[in-house]
């Protein structure tokens, strides 16, 4: 008997199979711009009406070795919601509304209902963050990948009138540094959270997160992100806003930095939110300092929100209102671009 395509590992009518069950979840996400339907050959979007002067901004993101926990759990549900997360909450810290999503997801061996797990994330996701699903990849590697194992990416465009893009050029000293809180790890440090929690505590995903914890250590892991989008683009909305910086990979001394212009520094009271309770436990278990905490983690702030010292609270009051808890963490001063935290 001749080779076939199955039987190198590839079988095109699970892939089949896959596209009917996500079809539901994309088609909810569709929104007006939306031109065609799902399985065409690429995703296609009228720009909105309105705009002197568009500019699409685009990002690019993954959710890392959070994958790894979701694949040990065997718990695929919210891991979307973190890949358009990662993506969208970079496009608002340009001022950009996010208009459709792209995803890729590459798999061992694809498995038509665990894939549809991951797209209704992403659906949801979606959802959240008021873009369309407009498209995706999913593609099997046997041979280059075990069975179970898989990697997600994901692509996101928004849009912004050309005058009103948020670059930190108009960061001053006297501004206020506003957190938008995230209660868990988000997607980020995970490589660090994995080692100490899972190798050198070595911590059961399914034992409690923490002694007296309600939920299990993989739950807690699993808490997908916070989607800011919506809060900061009701902020946006409200009021006059100088800088914007995700906190992702690097911590707030990391991506804060990257957004002060020349002669400017930032300072962070520690003191002005509470920290969640899975810092401080991956810290004790693995001795890692206050530093490499900073910079690997969010340490319970998602987002930075630079805004004039005279309406801080009042941007505190709309992101709360927005659903979005956010809190005055600090401010600018004059200074050589660092970032300090106390």
């Amino acid at each position: 008997m001749g080779e076939t395509y199955a039987g190198s590992g590839v079988d095109i009518a699970a892939g089949e199979r896959a596209v009917e069950l996500i079809k539901p979840a994309v088609r909810s996400t569709f929104r007006n711009g939306v031109l065609g339907d799902i399985g065409g050959f690429g995703g296609m979007f009228a720009l909105p009406e309105g705009y002197r002067q568009p500019v699409l901004v685009s990002s690019t993101d993954g959710v890392g070795t959070k994958a790894e926990v979701a694949r040990a759990a065997g718990r695929f549900t919210t891991i979307g919601i973190d890949l358009v997360a990662m993506c969208v909450d970079d496009l608002v810290c340009q001022g950009a509304e996010p208009l459709f999503f792209l995803d890729y997801i590459s798999v061992g061996s694809l498995v038509p209902e665990r894939m549809a797990e991951f797209v209704d994330g992403v659906a949801d996701g979606c959802r959240q963050a008021g873009c369309a699903l407009v498209g995706g990849e999913m593609a099997e590697h046997p041979g280059v990948m075990a069975a179970d194992e898989f990697d997600l990416v994901g692509f996101a465009v928004g849009v912004v009138e050309r005058d009103a893009v948020v670059t930190g050029a108009t960061v001053t000293p006297g501004d206020a540094l506003v957190g938008l809180h995230s209660p868990n790890l988000r997607s980020n440090g995970f490589s660090l959270a994995r080692r100490v929690l899972l190798e050198r505590a070595g911590l059961a995903l399914d034992g409690p997160a923490w002694d007296g914890a309600e939920n299990d250590l993989a739950t807690e892991m699993l808490a997908p992100s916070v989607i800011y989008t919506p809060a900061v683009l009701a902020l946006l909305a409200a009021t006059e806003v100088h800088g914007l910086a995700h906190i992702t990979g690097g911590g707030l001394p990391g991506n804060l930095a990257r957004i002060l212009p020349d002669g400017t520094a930032a300072r962070i009271d520690t003191s002005a939110w509470s920290v969640p309770r899975l810092f401080a436990e991956i810290a004790r278990l693995g001795e890692v300092d206050d530093a490499e905490m900073a910079r690997t983690f969010n340490m319970g702030i998602g987002l930075v929100a630079v805004v004039p010292g005279p309406v801080a609270e009042s941007a505190c009051a709309v992101l709360n209102g927005a659903g979005c808890p956010a809190s005055v963490i600090g401010e600018v001063v004059a200074g050589d671009g660092s970032v300090t935290l106390h």
